[in-house]
Formats: C-alpha cells, sequence, structure tokens
C-alpha cells in the first residue's frame, strides 16, 4: 500500500453545540422532561421545536416523536392501514421500513428499484394492480429521489395513500418543493446518523388535519393536545378524540432542546454534507469500473452517505474488496449479502415479510456499496478515500 492509511471515523460525529447543551441543561435542572410537564400558560420545548420544525419544512402540523420508526408507525395507522392491508414499499430499504408495516398488522409488498437506487414506478403500478394496495409508504433511500412529480400523478390515478419515509432526506426537494410534502405524510428521523442528532428521535409532518389529530392522539396525548401548538384546531380532535389508542411514542424536552439549536443550522450541515459527498463522487463518477447513481436537475439533495455500483463483481471478490478497504481504515457496507451487518439489510432477510421474487434489485444490490460521510471529515480527507478505492479497485481482476 503506497498510500498513508486513513485514521478518520465512520461513526464519529460532530459534538452537540454548546447552545444546545445550556437549553437542555437547564430542562434537565427544571425536572421537567416530560413533553405535557408544564407549567399554566408555557409551551413545552417539543411544541416550540414542532413549530420550527413546520416552518422550516413548510407544512401545516408537525408532531415530534420518540423515532423515526413511530414517525411511519403511526403514519400507517393514522392513514388506515389495519391488520391485513397490504403496503408498497421500496424492496431496497433499512429494516426499519418494512418493520413499521409489519408493526402495525400491514403486509409488505415490495416494488422494484432502478439502477439509480430509486422505486421502480412501472413495477409499483403492476404491483399495486396485483395486491390491491392503496398505501405507499416510499423509501428515499441513502437520499435518492424518484421523480417525485411522477410519483404524485401515479399515487393520485390509482388512488394511492402516499407517506414519505424521509430519514435520509431531511432538507431535500424535487422541483423545489420539500421531501415529505408530497403525500399525506412526510416521517424524518433524527437518530445519531442522520441530519440532525437527538440519539433517538423523529417528526411526522402533514397538511391534512384529521390525519394529524389522529396521529397526535396515537403517538400518547392523554386528551393534552391544546398544548400542541403545530396541530389542527380542537374541534378536529373532538371528531376522532376516542378513535385512537395511545402508543406513547412522544419525544421528551431534553432531546428537543438538543434538535432546536441544531434546526437553525442545518441548511448549512446539509450544505457542508454535499460538499463532501460531490468532492468523491465527482472524482469515482470519471473513474474506471465506477458506477455512480444519476440524479435528475429537479432533484436537490442532501447526501450524508455515498453510493456506488461495481457491475461484475462477485460476492467472493465484493468481500475481499470489502476487507482491503478496512486494513486501508475506509468502512464500506455492501448490501449484497445474504445477512445483515450493521445498518444494512436485504429484503430476504426480512423474515416477517413474505419472500418475493426480486430479480431487478438483487442484481442491483449484489454489486452496490455504501459509505458514511460524517462531517466530522475534510475534503483532504475524501481526497485520500478517493485514492484509496481507486488504487484497490485497479488491483481487481476484471470481470470476465
Amino acid at each position: 500500500m503506497s498510500l498513508p492509511k486513513f485514521t478518520g471515523s465512520f461513526t464519529q460525529q460532530e459534538p452537540i453545540p454548546e447552545a444546545a447543551i445550556a437549553v437542555a441543561c437547564e430542562v434537565m435542572r427544571t425536572g421537567r422532561l416530560h413533553r405535557y410537564n408544564t407549567d399554566a400558560g408555557e409551551m413545552s420545548e417539543v411544541a416550540r421545536l414542532e413549530l420550527d420544525y413546520a416552518a422550516w419544512q413548510g407544512s401545516a402540523f408537525c408532531l415530534a416523536v420518540a423515532s423515526g420508526g413511530q414517525a411511519m408507525q403511526i403514519a400507517l395507522r393514522a392513514s388506515g392501514v389495519t391488520p391485513g392491508t397490504p403496503v408498497l414499499t421500496n424492496s431496497f430499504t433499512l429494516a426499519p421500513v418494512p418493520g413499521a408495516i409489519a408493526a402495525v398488522g400491514g403486509l409488505p409488498v415490495l416494488v422494484e428499484i432502478t439502477p439509480d437506487l430509486v422505486l421502480d414506478l412501472e413495477d409499483l403500478v403492476e404491483k399495486a394492480a396485483s395486491s390491491g394496495a392503496v398505501h405507499l409508504l416510499v423509501s428515499h433511500m441513502r437520499g435518492h429521489l424518484c421523480d417525485m412529480d411522477a410519483l404524485t400523478r401515479l399515487c393520485a390515478a390509482h388512488g394511492i395513500t402516499l407517506i414519505e419515509d424521509c430519514a435520509h432526506t431531511m432538507g431535500a426537494s424535487w422541483n423545489g418543493t420539500r421531501s415529505g410534502n408530497f403525500g399525506i405524510a412526510g416521517c424524518f428521523s433524527t437518530q445519531t446518523y442522520k441530519h440532525m442528532n437527538s440519539g433517538e428521535g423523529g417528526f411526522l409532518t402533514s397538511d391534512d388535519p384529521d390525519f394529524m389529530a389522529r396521529a397526535i392522539i396515537l403517538s400518547g396525548s392523554y386528551m393534552l393536545f391544546d398544548r400542541h401548538a403545530a396541530a389542527p384546531a380542537p374541534e378536529v380532535f373532538a371528531r376522532i378524540r376516542l378513535e385512537m389508542p395511545n402508543m406513547s411514542a412522544r419525544m421528551d424536552n431534553l432531546r428537543a432542546a438538543l434538535l432546536r439549536r441544531q434546526l437553525a443550522e442545518i441548511e448549512t450541515a446539509c450544505a457542508r454534507w454535499n460538499a463532501l459527498h460531490d468532492r468523491i463522487a465527482d472524482a469515482l463518477g470519471t473513474a474506471h469500473r465506477f458506477v455512480m447513481p444519476h440524479r435528475s436537475e429537479a432533484e436537490s439533495y442532501v447526501a450524508s452517505s455515498l453510493q456506488f455500483r461495481l457491475p461484475g463483481v462477485g460476492a467472493e471478490a465484493a468481500s475481499q474488496f470489502l476487507a482491503k478497504m478496512a486494513a486501508r481504515g475506509v468502512e464500506l457496507k455492501w448490501f449484497g449479502r445474504a445477512y445483515p451487518v450493521g445498518f444494512t439489510s436485504a429484503h430476504q432477510s426480512w423474515a416477517y415479510v413474505a419472500l418475493q421474487a426480486l430479480p431487478g434489485t438483487d442484481a442491483i444490490l449484489s454489486n452496490l456499496f455504501d459509505m458514511r460521510l460524517p462531517l466530522t471529515f475534510s475534503l483532504e480527507d475524501c481526497d485520500l478515500i478517493v485514492a484509496h478505492l481507486m488504487e484497490v479497485v485497479a488491483e481487481m481482476t476484471e470481470p470476465a
């Protein structure tokens, strides 16, 4: 190896801003961590966060919850998914997405993806017709948006309720419309490796008052929905307040304090992520053997990770590639494994989902590699990573 070993950490996030830490300490001094533990006339830190996030997202309503997975579960139930309901979703996503469908008793119907890692809209139409599904939980997996204009037209034409999993697309947009604003709901995550970091947490946004009222009841409001600020009017709750069970999925004031100050800096953070991504993607895009996903000019992305394919690479060669890169300090994920490793998984390993034939997806995942890009990296770090990637791939035998 002629290059210096890469010594950066692929799991080291930036520290929480000092302003956020100060507010979090004040919350702890009060002892009022529960979002509804407020004095008369006082607005909780969670309610303030919901107002701020709704305004930034450009949505009428926002609900802060305990995790992105809970946001998806609540969205599915609030939109009418009941046990036995078929729900369309991507074949390429992470386990919490089909897991959310299974958690509410739904039946995941997996849709093929394209080589650009987005939903195959032709297969979506076929799967909707064959399954009778009228709900779609689309996962913008690893920050890639499909043609959202075409998708919304398709959903409208076929009577499909659209829910967006935006765990990887907070801040992204399509033709100027933010990810999360195309369907009845947008689901977001604030888990440590997402675009804002509260350890665990999430948001649910919507412009539909009945939907959001059901979601707030589901989150565990104890009929204290009047303490929400980014919420529908009281008369909306009066219609539905006894329809939904309490799922105890609330965010607490401590995490909200951490997130409000991060939200104020998110546009800058998104630009920094894209600078890291583009530095590597631009270099690999012209390199031999590397195939990068194509992005439409209509897409404004936020790329906190990077994906590339090595067409023709077999399972043994892929495993050797991972091992050689790891020895050089570069941590990659491979979606062609039969079993999940770390934060990756493939549809064959979701034993709670009926096995489905997805030859197109399988062919793509067999040579798909993934790399996290924490903001603790520099552009010089990116250059060294590229050099290692190119050197190792140059040593690999060309596929027959």
